[in-house]
């Protein structure tokens, strides 16, 4: 036989399809912390973990399964393009070689290239799943009354929920995601990018109030935070939301900025979050650490932090104010006038009580040793008892950590609405 018959057809699409099935493990080294698994994922039923089934058939020359495992997957999942995708080429072959993914020459470029790219971050997320022994860098503290946290890993399109196993961080699952269109580390208003740093759920809307385009519901979060603004970050109303019914998800690039989620995944995901509690680190690329480590450098905090109480009840403002960075800020309270408010306030008191409860550390991966430190604060003095809820952000100063921002936490205002939503004509 001189054509190319489907026995070679099936070979090339192999060849191509196993390709993009190894580009994890060849294009890509694993960092510290990760692993090369082809091992699905956590409960192995789920659309994802169909798609990963199917490619390693193919991988394995069983193309017939594979094309069973892709109609499984399109049965449950009609508006999976990139299942249909797979499917359209394992058909195609049959009749004619193939190129690569998405050779049939009738729909977009565009389209078939952000299907690639979704494959792609799929299946380096699936095989670069972390050791079981590292967690994420950021998670130093999760607070007694935070059940879980939100890790977002923007170069892998890829979120983690940890659970708060007594104090350690538990990974649980990890969704497949979309950010924004032109990357990361927003800093203005209609960049399209997706902030860097530490967030906090914020709200929950339900999907029944929002256009179709955010699916079964959003989750707003504290972008900008304090740290942003001090920085002279601006924009708003960033979410974790779903997508538009039509479709299973969207490309790994191609929100306004916020964080989009296939709806079941959101809906599944929602169930752990609590607004006002739950964080939401977003990272360009996850660091991965030992267990023993993060508890190394949150003790290490953690000294700091009761070094800062003890001295505050001391009423030795001088050493008091030695945790205060020369760039300080608190609203639009510099360092120096902070220092001639607590020195006038010590001044009038007879002795002070400090107690801190409910502490959450967060290391910023936004910036070079940054953490915020999130605590009830519990101040009594002869003349005063007052509770609050206070953040701090330490940062190093030289080799010493110093407080370069504090605010009693106000309460949440309105909802700001992304920007990707429409807007009533006038």
């Amino acid at each position: 036989m001189t054509g190319p018959g489907p026995g070679r057809a099936f070979r090339v699409v192999l060849a191509r399809l196993a390709a993009l099935a190894t580009v994890a493990v060849t294009a890509f080294a694993a960092p510290t912390g990760l692993r090369a698994d082809n091992h699905s994922g956590i409960n192995g039923h789920d659309p994802e973990s169909q798609l990963v089934k199917a490619l390693e058939e193919i991988q394995a020359n069983r193309l017939e399964s594979a094309l069973a495992e892709v109609d499984r997957l399109i049965a449950r999942n009609p508006n999976f393009r990139l299942a249909h995708l797979i499917k359209g080429d394992l058909l195609l072959a049959r009749a004619r070689p193939i190129s690569g993914l998405g050779d049939t020459g009738h729909a977009a470029p565009e389209r078939i290239d952000e299907l690639r790219a979704e494959a792609v971050a799929r299946l380096r997320a699936r095989r670069e799943r972390p050791e079981q022994d590292r967690v994420p860098r950021y998670l130093l503290q999760v607070g007694p009354d935070q059940r879980y946290a939100i890790v977002v890993d923007s170069r892998r399109s890829r979120l983690y929920l940890y659970e708060n196993a007594n104090g350690t961080p538990r990974l649980v699952t990890d969704y497949y995601t979309t950010l924004g269109k032109r990357g990361i580390e927003k800093a203005r208003e209609g960049d399209q990018k997706t902030p860097i740093g530490v967030y906090h759920v914020t709200s929950s809307i339900p999907g029944s109030k929002l256009p179709d385009l955010y699916g079964a519901g959003a989750f707003p979060i504290s972008y900008p935070n304090e740290w942003d603004r001090m920085l002279g970050r601006n924009g708003y109303g960033i979410w974790l939301h779903g997508v538009p019914k039509e479709t299973y998800n969207r490309a790994p690039w191609a929100s306004d900025g916020c964080i989009a989620l296939a709806n079941p995944d959101l809906m599944e995901l929602g169930k752990s979050v609590q607004v006002g509690l739950t964080p939401v680190v977003i990272a360009e690329e996850v660091q991965w650490v030992t267990a023993d480590e993060l508890r190394a450098e949150r003790d290490a905090l953690a000294r700091e932090l009761d070094a800062w109480r003890a001295d505050w009840e001391s009423r030795d403002t001088g050493r008091y104010l030695s945790h205060y960075a020369r760039s300080f800020r608190s609203g639009a309270t510099d360092l120096a006038a902070w220092s001639k408010h607590k020195r006038r306030v010590n001044a009038g008191k007879a002795w002070i009580k400090v107690g801190l409860s409910d502490v959450s550390m967060l290391r910023s991966p936004g910036a070079s040793d940054l953490v915020v430190i999130t605590f009830t604060q519990d101040y009594r003095s002869d003349n005063l008892a007052q509770q609050s809820r206070k953040r701090q952000y330490w940062m190093r100063e030289g080799e010493s950590w110093k407080i370069a921002y504090e605010a009693v936490m106000k309460a949440t205002g309105s909802v700001a609405l992304p920007e990707s939503f429409p807007r009533a004509r006038r």
